[in-house]
């Protein structure tokens, strides 16, 4: 890791510029630098987290002295105050801001991997067993899903329940209404069409909920029917197809909001309003809410956009069916798979009465998976340093 050759104080110490041995340089401000300075009056020695507010930092803060130190590193005196702090070179690096940023509206973050059916000989698997023995193995699966929004494992007890024991190698269950999990299969008078032997359009589950939850697992006890086999598609990869072939649509769909509800029982009835395509205000693309059988009567749009915004929801719901986007596989007891409800749609062709389908489903938040492949890959770094 390159460290610092040379600052430059800017603006009566308002700002400065670093240089870093690898050519690398960035100004930072001195505001952002004493907020976030790691001295232990700023930052909790133990957890990190700040110990002061921004109304503590004087609105006259400036850098009255800075200087690279012999291991290539920042120390920095503010003024008024007269606190020194030391800044490592890597941890500056890390966190450049400026940089230009030409991002179009509908971007993703590069670890981000869009995918179509090509995904299907190579969807992410583990064995159940292996994963919670090898934390090298848990790394992996845990990564494949947040690059890919989707992933199966295998050897999965195919017993009531076990599927909650997948969700605790990295986080855990959320429970709702359905319960901490749910039986899929078919039921008279199902309180959800899930529960039925109709086949599904590609959905995201329960767009309805503020927030979604933000992972679906499902496990396989028992498949012997005809058909019945399960689809997933890139919601961000038909979204990006949308914004190419038709950018007017995009921007409907991710501009307007769409609402959502649920009252599948006398005790429930759940609502949200949010644009089917989301963006953060940067353009980000952040979720995906596509759910015919939740979709409630769309009242946020102009009337002189609603013909258009139809247009593009039907555009986008062709795009989902192209067979070119959807991964097909027919789950097997024992196996699972999980996906990024905020992203992946997931959807099941019809099946015959005779036989037995029982899948368990259950929704879990990748808050849980992120931290979990966050300490994995610390632990790793730290063992090889």
């Amino acid at each position: 890791m390159a460290g610092l050759q040379g600052v430059e104080i800017l603006n009566g110490g308002a700002a400065i510029r670093l240089a870093w041995l690898d050519g690398q340089a960035a100004r930072f401000h001195a505001v952002w630098l004493r907020d976030n300075a790691p001295d232990p009056k700023t930052r909790a020695p133990g957890n990190g987290q700040r110990l002061i507010t921004v109304l503590d930092i004087s609105p006259d803060t400036r850098i009255a002295a800075a200087t690279v130190t012999d291991a290539g590193d920042l120390a920095v005196r503010f003024a008024p105050e007269g606190l020194e702090c030391l800044f490592s070179a890597g941890w500056l690096a890390a966190r450049v801001y400026d940089a230009p940023q030409p991002r179009e509206p509908g971007w993703t973050d590069p670890d981000i991997a869009r995918w179509g059916v090509e995904l299907a000989p190579g969807l992410p698997t583990a064995r159940f067993d292996a994963a919670r023995a090898d934390r090298k193995v848990l790394a992996g699966w845990l990564d494949g899903i947040r690059r890919y929004g989707v992933a199966m494992m295998t050897g999965v007890p195919a017993e009531s329940g076990a599927l909650v024991g997948v969700v605790d190698l990295f986080g855990y269950v959320r429970e709702t209404n359905y319960g901490r999990w749910f039986d899929v299969r078919a039921e008279v008078n199902p309180v959800n069409l899930a529960y039925t032997g109709l086949g599904l359009q590609a959905h995201t589950d329960n767009p309805y909920r503020d927030p979604v939850p933000t992972l679906q697992l499902l496990h396989c006890l028992e498949n012997t029917v005809a058909g019945g086999e399960s689809i997933v598609v890139d919601g961000f990869h038909a979204a990006g197809i949308l914004q190419r072939e038709d950018p007017g649509g995009f921007d409907l769909l991710a501009g307007n909001c769409a609402r959502f509800e649920y009252a599948g029982s006398a005790d429930v009835r759940l609502t949200a309003r949010r644009p089917m395509i989301e963006l953060a205000p940067d353009g980000e693309m952040i979720a995906i809410r596509f759910n015919n059988r939740s979709a409630a009567a769309f009242t946020d749009i102009p009337y002189d956009a609603m013909g258009a915004y139809y247009a593009a929801y039907r555009r986008l719901a062709e795009i989902v069916e192209r067979p070119a986007l959807r991964v097909r596989f027919k789950l097997a007891p024992g196996e699972l798979f999980i996906v990024d409800n905020t992203r992946v749609l997931h959807s099941r062709e019809a099946f015959s009465g005779s036989g037995q389908r029982w899948l368990q489903g259950c929704y879990a938040d990748k808050d849980g998976l992120l931290s979990t492949l966050a300490v994995i890959g610390s632990g790793a770094r730290e063992a090889a340093e």
